[in-house]
């Protein structure tokens, strides 16, 4: 085999990049990660969901010399990735996957591709590399590198440990061959990314960690009702709220996806459930009409969620709070993988954590430590009452250091405080008089006043403390014990069962009380928001795009990817359409630089999509951007004022102008006002008639017409700066200058 090394530079890296991908710049770790694989090192990528993981071994594996090998768990995936590199690179025979499903004939069409070096990249299950049929091929195969996706499955302390993942060294020094290794995932605590490397016996590799934030992603945890019906009430309530949306739905067991199934369909939402109980064939089907939205809605168990390489979901709801914060961190990643919008609201209660804990009773010491460690991690990321991403990041050991991420519950709606150091104590007087033999909900019962069967045949509602805090909510109360357990004064013994025992932190705090503040929890029901009769329980795009345009574009990718059995997002991902509503390409070659899409696609598909755009343009009178942007002189135009000529021509509202760049009001007038320097026309007069006085604007103007300066500070002295504000002279003043003065 030719073993003469390949030397790359920079510059065929991005060559690379922008012809085959349609990218022209890398995203955080990317390009690092990408060199290093070049130059034959080994390496381990952590980068979240949506970070760009594939493109570190896709880029390598097509300009490199040899195969491929990516190791992948779920054979979904594996087609869904390869369809979308052959879509990139324009040729069928780039990608292969081997699996079980494949016949005979198409087996050995594939391995013929490979012997021919027509392909670059192989996918593969480990179930299927350790065939020794397969392994006797791959010796006969010069190799480029090996590439593992999902990683974080070779570790026991992951949150989807895989047993034959831990064989992938044995099967890879089986082929024989002296090739690196990249190892990928999206979530991996250090103790993870320990077991990972020791596994592959790459210890020595150079790891990349990503910042696990994703600010796209809003993150909700709200209070489970007690009664099923009323969270399906909610979840029924925000699909509604948000239609032609692609979302998941997690619950825990099968039973429960099936029914939540069901009534979202009876409720005219068109879902599909999915999990581990159904045959093979009917999930597959399900995950192809999700991918060809045929689908809003799949409703899954952690069956699905790995295998979905659909970039466009909008929200992920968790029916139950999963059993670790690594599988919720990787369910919630799913939502806004393009980054996009991405809403992740999960419903917790307690008494689910407690049938987890039910199940840990006859498992071995280890095996229940671990589990019991995971589980609490969960807990104490439902119940705080801080920022979500603050707790989510510090979990993956990363320090988060803004105050306030502003996309979550907590940031967002803050949780009141209320002082709670006597009810902390009655909590404690409860535990111990009832001789520390009880879980939390009974023993709210007894301080709520509620003289059920079980407080009755125990005689509790005989004790001092029954009714002692009736005139509180049984929530308050859930608040109060969740706060004593954070605070290490009881805690919750797995091996009964979840009966609360006092700590000796506990004492000390009766003997030295201090102030203690729990936070109340929101109340998410509104009884106005449901209609009993509605709910049947028994059997946008982000401003600045042009949104008529966008359905035009959305209606024709999903007809041409009907037509080849394609998922839509592998013709043009909608980031890809909402930059074409802002560009607006009427030529192939304009085409080409449309983020995300390569050469290959703007030959293949661009003729069609640019055909519409060119008539869409000349029906409704547009000036396509690269033709605006001609109009300012060289050197005058930026990002920001790219940005900001975009925004004003779809009459998006300043303020999120401003926020979309993270700019002032005041430099954001500043800037318009330099683009209008240069003697480009901005229509402003949407916004000002938003903010001005129709009658300041008449006398504004006359101000301008009648003076000889067009000096804001002189205008405003002669009009009155206590009834006219200097914004509101500089905004005319813009206004005046577009009318009269071009």
């Amino acid at each position: 085999m030719d073993e003469i090394k390949q030397i790359f530079s920079s510059q065929d890296v991005y060559s690379c990049l922008q012809k085959v991908f349609g990218f022209t710049s890398f995203k955080g770790n990317q390009e690092a990660v990408i060199m290093d694989l070049l130059s034959g090192r080994d390496v381990m990528v952590i980068m979240p969901t949506g970070g760009g993981k594939s493109l570190c071994y896709q880029l390598p594996a097509v300009m490199m010399n040899g195969l491929a090998i990516v190791i992948s768990p779920l054979i979904a995936l594996m087609k869904n990735q390869v369809d979308a590199i052959r879509q990139m690179y324009g040729d069928n025979s780039i990608a292969h996957f081997l699996n079980s499903q494949l016949g005979k004939h198409e087996t050995i069409r594939i391995k013929q591709d490979i012997l021919d070096k027509k392909t670059k990249m192989l996918y593969i299950a480990p179930e299927s590399l350790i065939k020794e049929e397969n392994t006797d091929f791959l010796k006969q195969v010069r190799l480029s590198f090996v590439a593992i996706d999902e990683a974080h499955c070779i570790s026991e302390w992951g949150h989807d440990f895989r047993p034959e993942y831990r064989r992938i060294r044995e099967m890879v020094r089986n082929i024989g061959q002296q090739i690196p290794i990249i190892a990928l995932t999206a979530t991996a605590t250090e103790k993870v990314r320990t077991d990972i490397l020791k596994n592959l016996e790459i210890e020595n590799a150079n790891v990349y960690i990503s910042s696990f934030n994703r600010p796209n992603l809003y993150y909700e945890v709200r209070p489970k009702p007690d009664q099923e019906k009323d969270v399906i009430k909610e979840i029924i309530k925000y699909i509604k709220d948000n239609p032609g949306k692609s979302g998941i739905i997690y619950c825990l067991a099968r039973k429960k996806v099936e029914e939540v199934a069901e009534i979202l369909n009876l409720n005219g939402i068109k879902a599909k459930p999915y999990h581990a109980g159904l045959d093979a064939k009917q999930r597959a089907a399900t995950q192809d009409e999700f991918l060809m939205e045929s689908i809003d809605v799949i409703v899954a168990t952690i069956a699905f969620g790995m295998g979905i390489d659909k970039p466009d979901v909008r929200y992920v709801i968790h029916y139950d709070m999963p059993k670790s914060v690594e599988g919720y961190y990787q369910e919630t990643g799913r939502a806004g993988r393009d980054g996009g919008e991405g809403k992740c609201i999960a419903f917790y209660a307690e008494r689910d954590m407690n049938k987890f804990e039910r199940f840990l009773v006859d498992k071995t010491l280890t095996e229940r430590e671990v589990a019991e460690q995971l589980m609490e991690a969960t807990i104490s990321y439902a119940e705080s009452s801080v920022c979500r991403r603050t707790t989510l990041l510090s979990y993956f050991s990363e320090d988060y250091k803004e105050e306030s991420c502003g996309n979550c519950d907590n940031c967002l709606h803050p949780k009141k405080k209320v002082e709670s150091k006597d009810d902390v104590i009655a909590v404690i007087n409860l535990i111990e008089e009832t001789k520390q033999m009880f879980k939390a909900a009974h023993l709210i019962n007894i301080l709520v006043g509620n003289a059920n069967t079980d407080v009755k045949t125990c005689r509790h509602h005989k004790l001092e403390l029954f009714g002692y805090g009736r005139d509180k909510s049984k929530l308050h109360w859930k608040a109060v014990v969740r706060q004593c357990l954070i605070e290490g004064f009881i805690k919750k013994e797995i091996e009964s069962f979840g009966l609360l025992k006092l700590q000796p932190k506990a004492f000390e705090f009766r003997e030295h009380p201090y102030d203690i503040l729990v936070p109340e929890d929101h109340d998410y029901t509104n009884p106005e928001s449901f209609d009993d009769d509605s709910i049947l329980l028994h059997a946008q795009p982000d401003g600045g795009v042009d949104n008529v345009l966008f359905a035009i574009l959305k209606d024709m990718r999903k007809s041409i990817a009907a037509k080849e059995k394609l998922a839509p997002s592998i013709i043009f991902e909608e980031r890809s359409l909402v930059d074409m509503t802002i560009q607006y390409p009427t030529t192939v070659e304009k085409m080409a630089k449309i983020v995300g899409v390569g050469e290959a696609k703007a030959k293949r598909y661009g003729p069609m999509f640019c055909e519409v755009i060119k008539q869409y343009v000349e029906d409704n009178d547009i000036i396509p951007l690269d033709q605006l942007i001609v109009k300012i002189s060289a050197g005058s135009i930026t990002g920001l004022k790219t940005y900001i000529i975009k925004s004003i021509d779809k009459k998006i509202d300043f303020s999120d102008i401003d926020k979309g760049k993270n700019i002032g009001m005041d430099e954001l007038i500043s800037a318009i006002e330099k683009i209008v320097s240069f003697g480009n026309k901005l229509d402003i007069s949407y916004y000002i008639n938003e903010v001005v006085e129709e009658e300041h604007q008449e006398e504004i103007m006359e101000c301008f017409k009648e003076m000889e300066t067009d000096n804001v500070k002189v205008v405003l002295e002669e009009l009155g700066e206590d009834e006219y504000t200097e914004e509101e002279v500089r905004l005319m003043r813009i206004h005046f200058i577009n009318t009269y003065g071009h």
